[in-house]
């Protein structure tokens, strides 16, 4: 029994078909709009990506990209099918290429399914990038003077006061690094020269953050160095203040950024998938209520179409049973190729008579 079987007359196949090629060219445009949102989204994860540690946040934008080239050249043509469909002289050539290319359509709806969940999916992954690209980034803030890092105290800068945010994964980050420059320090000075001993690795590391940490809504000046010393500033109690930075880290605040709007073009690009499958089964109803048609002479008769032939079971089994005959008939052949290699290898025997 064939599955979601219906009739059809004339008039239902030309409506149908109609339907179909505005179907196909509002995929068209949904096609540009996933290939926009791919663009943009690439272009947002390349403004950072001097804080970020590896490529794979890439994989979502690159995916969108092809997949919004696949969906305007996919529908594209399938709407010149819809189009000609009207017409049987001009429909008979399309024919041929129908099934394999509903085979293609099929392919190209489970990966844009994909697409969709890794929308979903990418926050692990993200998270795991700026984590370590901000704790690097933060190493070369003072590094102004080397050649291919002097940007990057301007561009932390920048990220902070844009996202309102301050170190990785808050304030006291930047307690761990030096991110001074020794170019401004005054090594005569008995404070610096204690403090660069008084660590390991002899670095000048103090309690204090960049300006780009402060929030301008506090009513009171900017605290930015010496937060832990209670007594070197006037009414101030570091335990209990409500400190004048912001408390949130700068990795949390891109993460929200970038998978908050993953997840919007997440939810679109389903709204895509969910469309084309709805095209897709559409154009297969097309396809064999105009392969059922008993008498192609006749334009007015009836026809039946049909999403599969035979149940989901019974498409299932021999869907199966073929893919078992083409392992079974390529073993067939290996076997004969690997029996012909041992007999060419064989020398016969020369038989003497004396």
């Amino acid at each position: 029994m064939a599955l979601l079987k219906v009739k059809f007359s004339q008039k239902k196949r030309v409506k149908l078909a109609q339907g179909l090629w505005l179907m196909n060219w509002f995929s068209v445009f949904a096609g540009i709009t996933v290939f926009s949102m791919g663009l943009f989204l690439k272009i947002e994860l390349r403004k950072r990506s001097e804080v970020m540690d590896n490529a794979e946040s890439h994989v979502v934008p690159n995916s969108l990209i092809l997949m919004g080239i696949l969906s305007c050249a996919f529908n594209g043509f399938a709407g010149k099918i819809c189009y000609d469909s009207l017409d049987p002289t001009k429909f008979a050539k399309w024919k041929p290429l129908l099934k394999p290319y509903l085979a293609l359509c099929f392919l190209f709806n489970i990966l844009i399914f994909f697409v969709a969940l890794i929308c979903f999916l990418m926050r692990g992954s993200l998270e795991s990038t700026l984590a370590h690209g901000l704790k690097s980034s933060m190493k070369f803030y003072r590094d102004t003077d080397t050649p291919g890092r002097c940007f990057m105290k301007k561009t932390i800068d920048m990220l902070q006061i844009e996202f309102k945010c301050c170190g990785n994964n808050g304030f006291r980050d930047w307690f761990e690094v030096q991110w001074i420059s020794n170019r401004y320090l005054d090594f005569s000075s008995k404070e610096v020269k204690d403090r660069i001993k008084s660590n390991v690795d002899g670095r000048y590391l103090v309690d204090g953050v960049p300006f780009s940490c402060c929030n301008p809504s506090s009513p009171r000046p900017c605290i930015q160095y010496q937060i832990t010393n209670n007594s070197a500033h006037y009414s101030y109690d570091y335990q209990t203040e409500e400190l004048n930075l912001w408390r949130r880290g700068c990795r949390e605040a891109l993460l929200h950024y970038y998978t908050s709007m993953m997840s919007s073009m997440g939810a679109i690009v389903l709204f895509v998938w969910l469309f084309e499958m709805s095209v897709m089964v559409g154009l297969r109803l097309l396809h064999t209520s105009l392969e059922s048609i008993t008498n192609p002479e006749d334009r007015e008769c009836e026809s039946e179409g049909w999403i599969l032939e035979n149940s989901l079971k019974d498409t299932i089994k021999s869907t199966l049973e073929s893919l078992k005959k083409i392992g079974k008939s390529n073993q067939v052949e290996a076997d004969a190729k690997v029996a012909e290699g041992e007999e060419g290898g064989k020398t016969p025997a020369i038989a003497t008579v004396s």
